[in-house]
């Protein structure tokens, strides 16, 4: 059964239209790679499967569940957006971490703000908190920053505050975790390290859709790609097909120069 359906979205902003018709379909444990020029919609999209952005049309099913309906009727409340946004996990690419929490407090912060919603916080309030912080604390060892988790923002590299974001969007559980072009902001030698994480959870079947412009990467830790050219679908297919075999010739065209440069 598929973890996620995403049926005919449709996106547009004044007299632009950036998402036209967009449907497709992932299963548990898989990665889903997202290539394309910048402005293709890849971004667009993510936003829209966390709620950030409202699709004009479409509908989106996690585990079977319509958690949006364009057709819907009616407002919903901050609560009810909140509870559904939990489905997804976002890592964005300029981080987002809070400068005035540490590596930990950053981590431990939304899972505590839904906790606090709970009936049962007040009169458990330390026991929740220290289940919390060791929660935060085996997400950050396994990022490899056991001894960083007293950091602030500023005193960590770039890769080492991407690992923290990855951190926090996994502390919640979610069905799938989105990566908005995770290194885009980081040097090469950084680079590496975020990548080698996601490698990781994709060798532990985290379920994954991943923006990004690293075609090499793209095409090795992905189960299935999706192309996306001026807001549609162009081509999308298993790694080997799209990449070695595409059908399309705006797909040929667009990775041409990585070919060139030898992926």
């Amino acid at each position: 059964m598929a973890i996620l359906e995403v049926e005919h979205i449709s996106k547009t902003f004044g007299s632009s239209q950036i998402l036209r018709d967009i449907s497709f379909s992932m299963k548990q444990g898989q990665t889903l790679s997202l290539i394309g020029s910048s402005g293709s919609g890849k971004t667009t999209l993510l936003r829209c499967l966390n709620f950030l952005e409202r699709p004009d049309e479409g509908r989106i099913r996690v585990n079977n569940e319509v958690i949006f309906d364009a057709g819907e009727t009616g407002r919903k409340t901050d609560k009810e957006i909140r509870k559904r946004r939990l489905h997804f996990g976002l890592v964005f690419q300029s981080f987002n971490l809070f400068p005035q929490y540490t590596a930990l407090e950053n981590v431990m912060l939304a899972e505590e703000l839904l906790a606090k919603e709970q009936p049962e916080y007040k009169a458990n309030r330390k026991a929740i908190h220290q289940k919390i912080e060791a929660h935060a604390s085996e997400l950050l060892s396994q990022m490899g920053l056991s001894d960083r988790m007293a950091n602030y923002p500023y005193q960590l590299s770039g890769g080492q505050c991407q690992r923290v974001a990855i951190a926090r969007a996994l502390a919640l559980h979610p069905d799938i975790l989105c990566f908005d072009e995770p290194t885009s902001a980081l040097d090469p030698e950084l680079t590496g390290e975020v990548l080698r994480v996601i490698r990781d959870l994709a060798s532990r079947h985290t379920t994954m859709i991943i923006v990004t412009h690293e075609m090499s990467f793209a095409r090795d830790v992905a189960d299935h790609v999706i192309f996306m050219d001026d807001g549609v679908i162009c081509e999308q297919g298993d790694p080997a097909q799209v990449f070695n075999s595409p059908t399309q010739a705006r797909t040929r065209q667009f990775l041409s120069r990585y070919h060139e440069a030898g992926i």
